[in-house]
């Protein structure tokens, strides 16, 4: 009888876990991409919905904005006159707000994409840890979104997908719109059992939180970084640092949402309006 393959053994389990991750994260996504191809397939009277998936997944591209975010503000913001050649005809466009932190000024901005990775690269060094991520208010389903992220496991990544206001340090950090330090994870009455059960495993022994709010104090997002020992408490320049990470940030994907995103909304009327019997 041959002899079990160790090493074969942890390569069908890490691709087990690698298709029940892409599993979940369909799970996640296609309620939502598959409500705004309901939204648009009505809308502008289109023969099917792989139709409509092509006219969203056609405007996503050619405006850069990914799906998701696209799909998202499909069914949160109000529905256009079908009529009107403009989704959003009395908009006023502002100018890009400028980011002053240094990883910003060192590698760019310009897309949603550049912009969450020097927030989170920011936020890391002013914490000195390598571990961290960056999650962004959920419109459609409430709570916390993760995407964007460094030095975390796959299951870690998993676990915290999408977190609500209670159970974890940066959901009640989004409720505070304030940051919040945990010092020790396995004390602290912030998390639930299983939360912190996954974050002790991942090497995390305290964590700090900073939302990213708008000039109005709206939590849009936040960035947290993970430390593998206790933290020290933050000096007043280090808490200040943060809070110009969190409020430039906050401020631009606020931008981003009524500008890039609205943006993508009126290509996406344009096409509809052009290719549906409406």
């Amino acid at each position: 009888m041959t002899e079990p393959d160790p090493d074969s053994e942890r390569t069908e389990l890490a691709r087990l876990r690698a298709e029940v991750r892409d599993l979940r994260a369909r799970a996640v996504t296609h309620p939502l991409i598959a409500h705004a191809q309901g939204i648009v397939q009505e809308r502008y009277a289109l023969p099917d919905s792989d139709s409509a998936f092509a006219l969203i997944r056609r405007a996503s591209q050619q405006r850069n904005v990914r799906m998701h975010t696209l799909a998202e503000a499909l069914v949160t913001l109000p529905r256009p006159d079908e009529r009107a050649g403009l989704w959003f005809p009395r908009r006023t466009r502002t100018t890009e707000p400028p980011l002053t932190f240094p990883a910003a000024r060192a590698t760019g901005t310009g897309t949603r994409s550049a912009v969450l990775s020097a927030v989170l690269s920011q936020t890391l060094s002013v914490l000195q840890t390598p571990m961290g991520n960056v999650q962004i208010a959920d419109r459609a389903r409430g709570g916390l979104r993760l995407e964007r992220h460094t030095g975390l496991s796959d299951e870690f990544v998993d676990f915290f997908a999408h977190v609500g206001a209670v159970g974890t340090s940066c959901g009640q950090a989004a409720v505070n719109v304030a940051q919040i330090t945990v010092p020790d994870v396995a004390t602290d009455p912030l998390f639930t059992d299983r939360a912190r059960e996954m974050v002790l495993a991942e090497g995390s022994v305290s964590c700090h939180s900073v939302p990213l709010t708008t000039a109005g104090g709206l939590c849009v997002g936040m960035v947290s970084g993970h430390l593998d020992h206790r933290i020290a408490p933050l000096t007043a320049a280090e808490t200040k640092a943060l809070d110009v990470v969190g409020a430039e940030a906050g401020r631009w994907l606020a931008w981003h949402q009524r500008t890039v995103v609205v943006d993508a909304l009126e290509h996406l009327h344009a096409l509809g309006r052009s290719n549906g019997r409406r």
